[in-house]
């Protein structure tokens, strides 16, 4: 059954316009549905239809899901005072009704997704879950067998009541190790690397789940998940 929804909630979502703007929008006859003018903002539009306000055309869609290479220096956040946005990389409709699914540090690189799936994405965030987040991180210093292992078997951080889930440790060298945590307490890879007496110098995620960060992304770039990928979760 195809998705129905107002036509003012659908033009709100899309140019991030108030439902009186587009009331008058509306009775000026500015806004056509599948090229025929629509006197009533409450009209129902399914997915596929095609809505035009004044020379912007859109076809109705229903959820959203994106893939980011987030760079440095940007946050997760719908708006900000100080730093850019995620969302500033994409440039599609609708963008305004998404949100991100957790987040990821200002200087913290990698997999982002971005989703107006509330349901989906509460699904990849809560722990019971049981998506692995894999971090590729630099170390300050190597790292020896003593911190592998007690990353391995969960540590009690700061201010926490209750130690980590045990992690997964792949070395690459000693200055370089894939994190794999599933969990997302604040600033938990850096906390966790902290704790064993080394330091993080750089963090970029790389997967969640067995959603794999697209190779072809550079930062900064983004595309739509397939349909395989939406259903991982």
């Amino acid at each position: 059954m195809a998705e129905v929804k107002r036509l003012d909630k659908f033009i709100s979502e899309c140019f991030e316009l108030s439902r009186s703007v587009i009331g008058k929008e509306v009775r000026a006859r500015h806004v056509l549905v599948n090229g025929e003018i629509v006197r009533d903002p409450a009209t129902k539009v399914s997915v596929g239809d095609l809505v035009q306000l004044n020379d912007l055309e859109v076809e109705v869609f229903d959820k959203l899901y994106f893939m980011v290479n987030k760079p440095k220096g940007c946050v997760c956040a719908n708006d900000d005072a100080n730093y850019p946005i995620v969302f500033s990389y994409i440039e599609e409709y609708g963008i305004h009704s998404c949100h991100c699914v957790g987040r990821l540090d200002l200087d913290t690189t990698g997999l982002i997704l971005i989703t107006n799936d509330g349901q989906w994405s509460h699904r990849i965030a809560s722990p019971k879950h049981h998506f692995g987040k894999v971090y590729e991180v630099t170390l300050a210093v190597p790292i020896d067998e003593q911190q592998i292992k007690k990353l391995e078997n969960g540590i009690l951080l700061n201010g926490e009541k209750k130690e980590t889930a045990p992690a997964g440790v792949t070395v690459k060298d000693p200055l370089h190790i894939e994190l794999n945590i599933f969990e997302g307490k604040y600033h938990q890879v850096k906390r966790m690397i902290a704790a064993v007496g080394n330091e993080v110098l750089e963090l970029n995620r790389i997967s969640i789940g067995d959603l794999k960060l697209d190779p072809n992304l550079e930062p900064g770039e983004y595309r739509f998940l397939t349909e395989e990928e939406i259903g991982m979760f």
